[in-house]
């Protein structure tokens, strides 16, 4: 959504007829612009919010469980959620990392297909899957949005084949910091600014890193190392990172620009 479609959306919100105080937690909710709920007016934000519980998860709990019944669904608020899944001689991979604004869970399916665990402190708006299930077919540009990001997020499985596949180590790391960059970037307030720069917190591990993209943990070292060297990013506290030019790390990351739109 545009800038300009988000305020025009958040003043519809405000002169909406609704009680005042029923719709305040989604409309000052810093990831309503981006996440499915998106898609909704005023007395249908409402009926969301009758629904809706919100969940506050510590770092290293497990939110859901691989193969155990999927009881509910979820929009992260904040913190980030760590995807895995295990093979039966006991090996865990992880396949996916979610953010805020990120949709948790699968609607329409009785059990979960992998394990989710808070990599930090996380926010969840939460709605039993049977609740959920019932808005999407009572909402139609709920369900919509919905099919959109489960769409942009199988795009997003496909580029990581690409770099899993046929990337150098050091595009690689450029390309996860790159990701976390954008992450970083649509969270803020920066529609008045052509911004070229970016801050964010690594929310995992660098062993959870090197996992992720398939290489190890000194070569995940040397690479930011590089990086660093280079002047591509710097390191400004224990986790700390400051991306100072993003078209340059896209460019280091083979990509033809950041994609920031």
């Amino acid at each position: 959504m545009s800038a300009f479609g988000a305020l025009a959306l958040m003043d519809r919100l405000r002169t909406n007829s609704a009680p005042s105080g029923l719709i305040e937690r989604c409309d000052t909710c810093s990831v309503r612009h981006r996440a499915v709920c998106g898609a909704l007016l005023s007395d249908e934000l409402h009926y969301l919010n009758q629904m809706a519980r919100q969940k506050k998860i510590s770092a290293g709990q497990v939110i859901l469980s691989d193969d155990e019944p999927a009881d509910f669904v979820g929009i992260i608020t904040s913190g980030a959620v760590k995807l895995t899944k295990t093979l039966a001689d006991g090996r865990q991979q992880i396949v996916g990392l979610q953010f805020a604004s990120d949709f948790l869970g699968r609607p329409y399916n009785k059990r979960n297909h992998f394990f989710a665990e808070a990599a930090t402190d996380v926010e969840i708006c939460s709605f039993k899957r049977e609740d959920y299930e019932a808005m999407l077919k009572k909402f139609p540009e709920l369900e919509g949005r919905l099919l959109k990001n489960t769409l942009d997020e199988l795009d997003s499985a496909r580029e990581w084949m690409l770099l899993l596949g046929r990337k150098t180590a050091e595009e690689k790391v450029a390309s996860f910091l790159l990701m976390l960059a954008k992450k970083s970037f649509h969270l803020g307030c920066h529609h008045t600014t052509a911004m070229t720069f970016a801050t964010f917190t690594l929310p995992i591990t660098r062993a959870d890193m090197a996992d992720y993209l398939g290489l190890t943990i000194e070569t995940i070292s040397r690479q930011i190392t590089r990086l660093k060297s280079s002047g591509t990013i710097s390191i400004t506290g224990n986790r700390e990172f400051l991306v100072p030019d993003l078209n340059r790390l896209a460019d280091v990351a083979g990509q033809d620009d950041p994609g920031l739109e």
